[in-house]
């Protein structure tokens, strides 16, 4: 079969990636894998790193980048959708409080499910949502195991900081108290794909009234069980 498409540049990204597959390579490495000419495999490289598909190890060398663990991620949404309904609507009555689930988009989160508190006082979040990734539990988690870099960005004008981070890593559960909404307390878990990488948020979200001034205390265990549940259904690979 034909391994060229007719464009040719993409052939030879394509031609980059696939040599990094085997690991890390410095850019004489590079060059003699994949038969490029030094300044094209070098302006190939730097221009993939720039959309974040090649990153850099620690001695410099070309390696596969975030990029594409995010695509391979949100390959498998439809199973974390088709999952999420009985999941979200199991967590809202184990607490009686709205669930969601959301995930990262830019510098922003959406809701992509929901199963809402029937009656009485809620927060009310419709799914396609779009909220901010600098206040609130979710955004919490969406950030906390993002790389140095990306975490320290997202911090900039954030309602929480790096030590609320640590942790939220270290219990693996993250709580506020009208960060996002005064009045509004939620809790949220981690949902990870199969390479570990955390691809959504868990949550629930209501009145401070009812989840007190240490939500978590009385919700973590039911958001974290939740979020594992997804979790499993994307290292299975099915519902």
């Amino acid at each position: 079969m034909d391994k060229t498409s007719g464009v040719g540049v993409l052939d030879k990204a394509t031609t980059v990636l696939g040599a990094l597959e085997a690991g890390p390579a410095t850019l004489a490495q590079l060059v003699a894998i994949t038969g490029l000419a030094r300044p094209t495999a070098h302006r190939l490289a730097v221009a993939l790193e720039h959309h974040r598909f090649v990153g850099r190890d620690m001695q410099g060398r070309f390696v596969l980048g975030p990029r594409l663990a995010e695509l391979a991620s949100a390959a498998g949404e439809d199973r974390l959708l088709a999952a999420a309904g009985p999941v979200l609507a199991s967590l809202r009555d184990a607490t009686g409080e709205s669930a969601q689930l959301y995930r990262r988009q830019g510098d922003q989160r959406v809701c992509v499910a929901a199963a809402e508190r029937p009656v009485g006082l809620r927060d009310s979040i419709p799914v396609g949502s779009t909220l901010t990734m600098l206040a609130g539990s979710a955004a919490q988690i969406l950030l906390a195991w993002e790389e140095p870099d990306r975490l320290h960005r997202g911090l900039y004008g954030a309602r929480f900081s790096a030590t609320v981070l640590s942790a939220v890593r270290r219990r693996g559960w993250a709580q506020s108290i009208s960060e996002r909404e005064p009045g509004v307390a939620s809790v949220s878990a981690p949902v990870r794909g199969p390479s570990g990488r955390v691809v959504a948020a868990v949550g629930i979200s209501g009145p401070v009234e009812r989840f007190t001034r240490q939500p978590g205390r009385q919700h973590a265990a039911s958001v974290v069980a939740a979020a594992n549940r997804l979790t499993e259904v994307l290292r299975q690979g099915t519902p």
